[in-house]
C-alpha cells in the first residue's frame, strides 16, 4: 500500500508533465501548419505564366520597319516609268515637229519682210501656242528644252539679219534752243514785280 502510493506519488509529477507538454507540441504542429497552409497558398493560388505571344515581333513593328522601305521603294524609278517617260518625250518631239513645219509654211509664204513684226505675230505667236500646248497635254513644263530649241532655231533662221531700228536723236535748231532758254528767264522779272505789287496792295488795304 505505502508502495503503491509511492509509485502513484512518484509518477504523478511524470503524468502530468507530459499531460502538460501535450498541449505545447499541439500549438507548435498547429502553429507549423498554420505558416505552410499560408506560405503555399499564395503559390497555389498564383496566375500561371503568361503564353509568349503567338508573333513576335508584333506586326505593326513591322509594318513600321517596312513602311520607309516602300516609301523609298516608291520614289525609285522603275523601268516602266522610265520607259514611259521616254515615249512622252518622243511623242512630243513629233508633235513639236509637226509645230514647226506648220510655222516654216506660214513663214515662207510671206514675203521676205520678215523683221516686220506685224507681219510674223500670228505665225511666230501659233508656234508658241502649238509648243505650249503639246506640252501641257503631255505633262511637261513650258518652256522646256525642246521648245527653247526651236524658238532659237527660228530666230537664228528668219531673224538673224533683223536688229532694233531705234530713232537717233539729235538737238533741235539753235534759234529753238535760243527761244526755249531765254522765255524762261524773261518771264522771272515779270513774276517778282507782279508778287511784290500784289503784296504791297495787301498791306495798303490792311
Amino acid at each position: 500500500m505505502a508502495s503503491l502510493r509511492a509509485e502513484r506519488a512518484a509518477g504523478g509529477p511524470r503524468f502530468s508533465t507530459t499531460l502538460a507538454g501535450r498541449p505545447a507540441a499541439l500549438r507548435l504542429l498547429l502553429l507549423l501548419g498554420a505558416l505552410t497552409s499560408k506560405g503555399l497558398r499564395p503559390l497555389l493560388q498564383a496566375p500561371p505564366p503568361r503564353s509568349p505571344p503567338s508573333s513576335f515581333p508584333p506586326p505593326f513593328l513591322l509594318t513600321a520597319v517596312l513602311k520607309p522601305q516602300e516609301s523609298l521603294a516608291q520614289l525609285l524609278p522603275t523601268e516602266g516609268s522610265l520607259k514611259s517617260e521616254e515615249n512622252k518625250m518622243e511623242d512630243y518631239k513629233a508633235n513639236a515637229r509637226f509645230c514647226w513645219q506648220s510655222y516654216k509654211e506660214q513663214m515662207d509664204s510671206i514675203p521676205k519682210d520678215w523683221c516686220d513684226w506685224t507681219m510674223i505675230s500670228r505665225p511666230y505667236s501659233d508656234l508658241q501656242y502649238c509648243l505650249e500646248h503639246f506640252a501641257e497635254a503631255f505633262g511637261l513644263g513650258f518652256p522646256n528644252p525642246l521648245a527653247e530649241e526651236i524658238i532659237f532655231e527660228t530666230h537664228q533662221i528668219h531673224f538673224a539679219n533683223c536688229s532694233l531700228m531705234q530713232p537717233t536723236l539729235s538737238d533741235p535748231p539753235e534759234d529753238v534752243l535760243l527761244a526755249m532758254i531765254i522765255a524762261p528767264i524773261c518771264l522771272i522779272p515779270f513774276l517778282v514785280t507782279l508778287v511784290v505789287w500784289r503784296s504791297k496792295d495787301s498791306e495798303a488795304q490792311a
